[in-house]
């Protein structure tokens, strides 16, 4: 399809990309959709950063399939250079802390350890929800969307392509070769919708029975951490106060140590305030004036004891 030769090439550092909407029943007129596209520079670099297409204004019907097939079949590029397409939003891609979470501890359970665990048990357990009652995910308008290839030469043979393709004056057709790939739209999504509202019996029984097992298995990971904070002291030599009650003493031996390097961490830290310090001095001023009264004093006592001091010739 032929563009207008006013539509620009780049705005605000983004390359131009317009894609042509075929036409629906329900609208039997074709539209242009502008796609805006630019190699990515997240302020927070990562490994991929440096492969990656950052895309602007996604249409609503995206899917990894269309984006895929936009950005290598449509453009003239053999297929699978593109590791994986990552919507802002989706729920695909929403942060994990699994991996961080399984990190091996150094032996000290304190507060960060217990939020930590509790958000990798929150977000594990949503891996058990309920089967989806939709067949497939509709985007917001102005949605981004980030392009991982596979190396960094992908990337660029894609960018360049892309930017060709503009100069050629070309606009592909959004969604040509993944007809019958994806769930339709229209009436029949909502009728599919209305189905998968019912799943299968068997289906509801095993989600049900693969959450209670998740969230029995947190709740006795749970139990053995309090348990382990009932008979280990923390850096201060105490023991920390828990619902269930002890189930042993904690070792003496292991108080004592803690409070002696809890002394140690305190110790040249006395006149660590300003305040502090004038005070010391204060302090030191008001001892020597003592002992030089007392002085005074003893000397006064010692004449009176050995009487007057008489010269004879």
């Amino acid at each position: 399809m032929g563009l207008n030769s006013s539509t620009p090439l780049e705005i605000a550092g983004y390359t131009v990309f317009p894609l042509s909407l075929p036409p629906l029943p329900s609208f039997p007129v074709s539209a242009t959709h502008y796609l805006f596209l630019r190699p990515h520079e997240p302020k927070l670099p990562s490994p991929a950063a440096a492969r990656s297409l950052f895309l602007v204004n996604v249409p609503f019907d995206s899917t990894e399939l269309h984006i895929k097939n936009l950005l290598s079949i449509q453009i003239g590029l053999p297929h699978g250079r593109i590791e994986e397409v990552l919507f802002a939003g989706s729920r695909s891609t929403a942060p994990k802390v699994k991996d961080a979470a399984a990190k091996p501890s150094n032996g000290k359970q304190g507060k960060k350890r217990k939020r930590v665990y509790e958000h990798r048990a929150i977000d594990e357990l949503e891996g058990t929800a309920l089967p989806a009652t939709w067949d497939r995910e509709l985007r917001k308008d102005g949605l981004t969307a980030v392009v991982v290839f596979v190396d960094r030469p992908s990337m660029d043979a894609a960018f360049k392509a892309v930017r060709q393709i503009r100069k050629n004056d070309i606009a592909p057709v959004w969604g040509e070769g993944s007809e019958g790939q994806v769930p339709p739209l229209g009436s029949a999504r909502y009728i599919n919708h209305h189905k998968l509202q019912y799943p299968d019996r068997e289906q509801l029984l095993q989600s049900a029975n693969t959450y209670m097992s998740e969230f029995a298995a947190r709740e006795a990971e749970q139990a053995r951490l309090q348990a382990r904070k009932r008979q280990v002291p923390d850096d201060e030599g105490f023991i920390t106060v828990t619902k269930g009650g002890r189930n042993g003493p904690a070792r003496q031996e292991s108080a004592q140590e803690s409070a002696v390097k809890q002394k140690e961490k305190q110790k040249g830290l006395e006149d660590f305030y300003r305040f502090q310090h004038r005070e010391k001095k204060k302090e030191k001023a008001a001892e020597l004036m003592r002992k030089f009264e007392e002085d005074k004093e003893k000397v006064r006592k010692m004449k009176e004891k050995r009487g007057a001091l008489r010269v004879s010739y």
